[in-house]
């Protein structure tokens, strides 16, 4: 492009000198022609010098104002990243976008496919898998113990225990777990009748008779049986009253009475220290970790399968259901303009950095190349365009001077 614009200029030469040489003494028109030429050189030369003295000193000689990128690369890079601040990053234009763009519907739409959010659950597997595999056994560890049971143990037991056993006595929950263990005392008396003679035998004073042992023993057992069966029977019991009392006394003494207060914090500490607790906390990472990578690994798994129920189930929602369409864009259009306003200065900077790292010469090597073509037809309007004005000029100076 370069050869035909420059094409043109001599062209334009070579018809000024032709038509100048004849000009004198020859037709009229000769001189039109050599005013049109010569414009068209003057126009050509001019829209060169412009073209040129955008990427380079014409001829090389420093004329001020030329080599205009090269020289003012940096500035031309800050405005660029101005203009991209203010006009593509702002706030309301990247919330009409979003919207515009209905993301949330077509996420739904996509990820309510089967095969599609198989395939999510197969990337949030790997993932999973290869967070866990990252992840030392040790550091985890200590944030489990830390975290968890630290924070567990460093409160009183005792309290929350009493509010957790009043409520549940307000409720009546109690009640089931009562009954069950009146049909089991109930049970164990009816069934070992030899266990309840064995031991009115070994109580017995030695002087004691055989047969009145017997009998006792006889006696004692056919009581306690009558009792179970009483307190099995009758939900309004004196036992089952106690017990109601028991229990209440006690819920209240585990928040208020600071020597049973004392006593749980005792029993806390000796569940903790208990050696298999311990081994219990220790390999509590170990199994966890295990159930993770075996879940992540096998596509049949129940996490695997209840996380692409999950994403079908959420995907159909974000179609169906129109106002969780709004919610989960109003999050998307909220943390994009969060972004946008806190981090805009940070995201103008790969523009206005980028440019500062390129060398001024091969980038206006590279940007010549790009718009180049382009350019050079500048400098073949110029002379067409110089040539039509001059031819112009010409015929109106004719006109009125002739």
């Amino acid at each position: 492009m370069k050869l035909v614009a420059t094409g043109f200029l001599v062209v334009a030469t070579v018809i000024f000198f032709a038509a100048r040489s004849q000009e004198a003494g020859g037709p009229a028109w000769v001189g039109y022609v050599r005013a049109a030429a010569e414009a068209g050189m003057v126009g050509a030369l001019a829209d060169w010098f412009a073209v040129t003295a955008l990427f380079r000193r014409p001829l090389g000689l420093p004329i001020p104002h030329t080599a205009i990128i090269p020289t003012r690369k940096d500035t031309f890079g800050n405005a660029l990243g101005d203009f991209v601040g203010q006009n593509f990053l702002a706030e309301t234009v990247v919330r009409e976008k979003l919207r515009r763009a209905e993301i949330s519907r077509r996420a739904g739409e996509w990820i309510s496919r089967e095969e599609n959010a198989e395939r999510v659950t197969s990337e949030l597997a790997s993932v999973v898998r290869g967070a866990v595999t990252v992840l030392r056994d040790e550091d985890v560890q200590a944030i489990v113990e830390q975290a968890i049971v630290t924070r567990v143990t460093a409160k009183p037991w005792g309290p929350p225990l009493g509010r957790l056993l009043e409520q549940v006595l307000t409720d009546g929950a109690h009640h089931k777990l009562v009954d069950l263990l009146c049909d089991r005392a109930y049970d164990w008396v009816r069934d070992n009748h030899e266990s309840v003679m064995r031991v009115v035998s070994n109580r017995a004073p030695t002087w004691s008779p055989k047969f009145v042992d017997s009998m006792l023993a006889d006696k004692v057992y056919t009581e306690l049986v009558n009792f179970a069966w009483a307190v099995k029977t009758d939900v309004n019991h004196p036992m089952r009253r106690a017990v109601d009392t028991f229990l209440v006394e006690f819920s209240g003494d585990l928040q208020d009475d600071p020597l049973t207060v004392e006593r749980a914090e005792q029993v806390k500490q000796q569940i903790i220290g208990h050696p298999d607790v311990q081994r219990l906390i220790d390999s509590a990472w170990g199994t966890a970790k295990k159930m993770l990578l075996d879940a992540a690994e096998d596509p049949s798994s129940e996490l695997r399968k209840r996380v692409r129920e999950g994403l079908v189930s959420f995907g159909r929602r974000l179609v169906e259901d129109e106002s969780m369409r709004d919610k989960v864009e109003g999050w998307i259009e909220g943390a994009a303009a969060y972004v946008v306003n806190n981090y805009r200065a940070e995201i103008t900077t790969l523009i206005t950095d980028t440019v500062e790292r390129w060398d001024a010469a091969e980038t206006s090597r590279k940007i010549e190349l790009q718009v180049g073509k382009d350019l050079q037809f500048i400098r073949i309007n110029g002379t067409v365009v110089g040539a039509l004005a001059g031819l112009l000029i010409h015929t109106i100076a004719s006109i009125f001077f002739a």
